[in-house]
């Protein structure tokens, strides 16, 4: 009978006594079950102990967390969390440094659990803890089991960071600047302030002013993982507490220092593995350092500026300098006025006057910073993006301002510009690291991959949200990629044009239709012999009804119609002329076949073969065999392999039929004859290829195939799965069940029944 389901079986065990097997009632008290244990130990005053853990962090058994004991828990009696935060609190004013040694060490085990921190807490241990840390007698392993028992105490949030005394942070600023100290001191100090900086701001100017930026690059320097680390928790923290102004000071200060250099060349590509609280951190320090564009960007242009008025100029005078100069010599002040407001127009702005392009926030004054540093630091591709604009028709012609405000404000939402910072996120790009001004480096790519796309897509006006929108993908997979460098960035990003991007978004769109789930693969492949059989069959029905083609003559003149299909019985393939404006002819009308042996055709029409395309005769003699037997067929020949168009020389107008042309070479007596066509259509090349191809046997590797293939398995899947609508296909069949031990269950139906 199977115990109820508030009865857990554990064990329990204690030193130096045999380990006991219960049933733990769920619904019994706690103080029940631990005076049954003791009992069973002949153990007094039960309520002197408690229940742990075994493993892990020996937590304590409560009446909050039993419900976590399940069946095979193993728990350990151990001393109750108030005596024992008595006694260790004790051990830590002991005079011996082995017994406070040992005592700290105990602690730290211990102070992870909310229970015996309660205990400690409330028996003032902080404040013990705290003298242990301002004396400062022992730099060693004490000072560093007193700060980790301090942190672990304090992570539980029930005593504030901002009740730390001024002389205490101090004393911990002191062990971050010192130069020699143990290296498990510093990183605890550092991991202290970075709490005390985070959650009180009057202690966190304390620390600002206390701990230099030089001092925290020094940590950086060293190839300590964890000290590098938490001295950047501590830079990041102090970034954001400061003004912006402060942090825009701070910043510029230690990109001075070379900080962005020694983080890409010795932490981001450091042989060691980088961290996940490292990542957040480079993370933290990208977005702040991207959050000072947000001024910029939320600041609409003044029209009333004379510096933004002259960038605006000089953005004008970079693209069309020499123009302006020779048709702005001698004009009046209002033909000047109407050059320039036409020469803005061509720069893209959707307004004679650009400041009200650049009212709209954001991007705001980003949006001209962005197109100022592109015009100066890659002038020769800047001009080459507005005079290869300006110089196509009006409607295909891709607008370089309008553009580069719509790009500014994808780039800050793609990077989150502006944005409180995430408590978890580790999604940095190191390319940011890479170099100077990366977010302006970034649209310079970017603007030029715009241009690309433009031309990719053949857009016009109407097209504008289009190109951004695929824009917006390109940038947006690449920068997932995280490429390492601006380099690699702007190769991964030119390597995914339009075509692959919309390649890409119709298999995400089967993936999320569960067509390219392992068991609808395996499904589609059962039925493609079948569907590719449908097909073949739809093919030699085509060839039977026949098609129209066109005679080229040696002067390459397509000026007469011949006629081709195939026979019922898909034995023979015939043909004949066809006059101009008739309709094609029916089998019956078709020189009748002799019976005898099956191959030839009498063409009264035809005073001797005529070469199906050429227009030459092959013979004198009228002949039997203007039909070709499929059993004398011996290739299928296309493009640049057919006799009649690799004869014709390589012409642009015969390079126009190689797409089209298609050759059957056959056996006709000793010598091999060729039946030559040119399609009237790629549609029709591909059909009668593909009914040649299965009629001789080999596979029907065709566009048209593959694009009828697909479709049928399409519609055929979709059929099949109608009754699994909403309901989960698993990645993997389940499993299959061992066969069982005998097989008495089976019926035997050699034995007859009575």
């Amino acid at each position: 009978m199977a115990p109820p389901r508030n009865v857990v079986k554990i064990a329990v065990q204690m030193p130096d006594a045999i380990p006991q097997l219960i049933q733990l009632d769920q619904a019994k008290p706690l103080a029940a079950v631990l005076k049954e244990v003791c009992d069973a130990w002949s153990l007094v005053h039960a309520e002197s102990y408690a229940l742990q853990f075994a493993d892990g962090h020996r937590r304590y058994i409560t009446e909050n967390n039993r419900t976590e004991i399940k069946n095979g828990s193993i728990l350990c009696l151990s001393t109750a969390p108030d005596l024992e935060a008595e006694r260790l609190l004790g051990g830590l004013q002991s005079g011996s440094r082995e017994r406070r040694r040992e005592t700290l060490q105990h602690l730290v085990s211990l102070a992870p659990d909310v229970t015996f921190a309660q205990e400690v807490i409330s028996r003032d241990g902080l404040q013990k803890l705290g003298t242990i840390i301002e004396d400062g007698d022992d730099l060693g392993e004490v000072l560093t089991l007193a700060l980790r028992a301090f942190l672990e105490l304090m992570e539980h949030g029930m005593v504030s960071w901002e009740t730390l005394s001024i002389p205490f942070v101090r004393k911990v600023v002191c062990y971050v600047n010192m130069n020699l100290m143990d290296a498990w001191v510093q990183p605890l100090a550092l991991r202290l302030l970075e709490s005390v900086t985070l959650s009180s701001p009057a202690l966190g100017q304390l620390v600002k002013s206390e701990v230099p930026l030089d001092r925290l690059l020094v940590h950086l320097q060293v190839m300590n993982q964890q000290l590098q680390t938490k001295a950047m928790a501590l830079l990041t923290a102090l970034l954001q507490g400061a003004s912006p102004t402060e942090r825009k000071h701070m910043l510029d200060y230690l990109w001075q220092r070379n900080l962005r250099q020694f983080i890409y060349k010795n932490i981001i590509h450091s042989a060691a593995p980088l961290g996940d609280e490292m990542a957040h951190h480079l993370y933290v320090l990208q977005a702040l350092t991207l959050g000072l564009l947000e001024p910029r960007m939320r600041t609409p242009l003044d029209p009333y500026s004379q510096e933004q008025r002259e960038q605006l100029q000089a953005l004008r005078q970079a693209a069309f300098e020499s123009e302006g100069e020779s048709l702005g010599t001698g004009l009046s002040a209002d033909r000047r006025h109407s050059l320039c407001a036409r020469e803005f127009r061509k720069l893209g702005f959707s307004n004679s006057n650009p400041a009200q392009d650049l009212e709209r926030v954001p991007p705001g004054l980003l949006a001209l910073d962005n197109m100022l540093y592109f015009s100066r630091h890659a002038p020769s591709a800047y001009s080459r993006f507005v005079l290869e604009n300006s110089s196509r028709e009006d409607k295909h012609e891709c607008p370089f301002a309008r553009s580069s405000i719509q790009l500014t404000v994808l780039l800050c939402e793609l990077l989150r510009v502006g944005e409180p910072c995430s408590e978890t996120a580790q999604d940095f790009s190191p390319m940011f690291f890479g170099q100077d001004q990366s977010f302006h480096e970034l649209f310079c790519v970017s603007i030029q991959l715009l241009n690309k796309t433009w031309k990719e897509m053949r857009a016009t006006q109407e097209d504008f949200d289009k190109v951004m929108q695929v824009v917006r993908e390109q940038l947006a997979r690449t920068l997932a990629l995280k490429p390492s460098s601006l380099e690699l960035f702007r190769t991964k990003v030119n390597a995914l044009p339009y075509g692959e991007v919309l390649r890409l978004r119709q298999t995400e769109r089967l993936h999320q239709e569960g067509t390219l789930a392992p068991p609808i693969l395996e499904l589609r492949e059962k039925l493609k012999p079948e569907l590719m059989g449908l097909i073949r069959q739809q093919r030699l029905l085509r060839l039977c009804e026949g098609t129209l083609f066109r005679k080229i003559s040696s002067r390459r003149r397509q000026d007469k119609l011949w006629f081709c299909c195939l026979s019922p019985n898909h034995k023979v393939l015939q043909y004949g002329d066809v006059e101009e404006g008739a309709s094609p002819p029916t089998l019956e009308s078709l020189p009748e076949q002799r019976k005898e042996d099956g191959a030839g055709v009498r063409i009264s029409h035809l005073p001797s073969p005529v070469h199906p395309l050429s227009g030459d005769r092959v013979g004198g003699q009228p002949s039997l065999l203007p039909a070709v037997p499929v059993a004398d067929i011996k290739a299928l020949l296309t493009g640049k392999d057919c006799p009649h168009v690799r004869e014709k020389g390589s012409g642009k107008q015969n390079k126009d039929l190689y797409e089209l042309a298609f050759s059957v070479s056959y056996d006709h007596g000793e010598a091999e004859a060729y039946l030559n066509f040119i399609a009237p259509s790629k549609r029709e090349f591909h059909l009668w290829t593909d009914g040649l191809s299965a009629l001789l046997g080999s596979p029907m590797g065709s566009e048209q195939t593959r694009l009828d293939l697909e479709q049928l398995l399409t519609m055929e899947t979709k059929l099949r799965l109608l009754e699994l609508e909403n309901v989960p296909i698993p990645e993997q069949p389940p499993p299959i069940p061992p066969p069982p031990t005998n097989f008495n269950f089976c019926y035997d139906c050699s034995i007859a029944e009575p």
